[in-house]
């Protein structure tokens, strides 16, 4: 889809079996116009790691990533309550 994505292949496939969400997919939360992307203070120590959650299809994805050379690198990604709860809250939905 877009070059300024990255991933590790087999991270990608343990991802789809652990959340049944592929990078492929959740590189789409990057281009919801309402998506919400923070800091993820608890694990940045040695660099910094982020959230972006973005509706994609009929959900709301929260994908973990970093940025490596300029580029969005993904590692990890899921339908998971929190983030959705914090895109709800951020768009003023509930």
């Amino acid at each position: 889809m877009d070059e300024s994505f990255e991933w590790d292949e087999d991270k990608n496939l343990l991802n789809q079996q652990k959340h049944d969400v592929s990078f492929e997919l959740a590189q789409y939360a990057f281009f919801d116009p309402n998506r919400v992307i923070v800091q993820d203070l608890a694990h940045s120590q040695e660099e910094n790691r982020f959230y972006c959650m973005g509706q994609v299809n009929e959900g709301i994805i929260t994908v973990r990533f970093t940025y490596l050379e300029g580029k969005v690198r993904i590692f990890g990604a899921g339908y998971w309550r929190k983030g959705r709860k914090l895109y709800e809250q951020q768009n003023n939905l509930y």
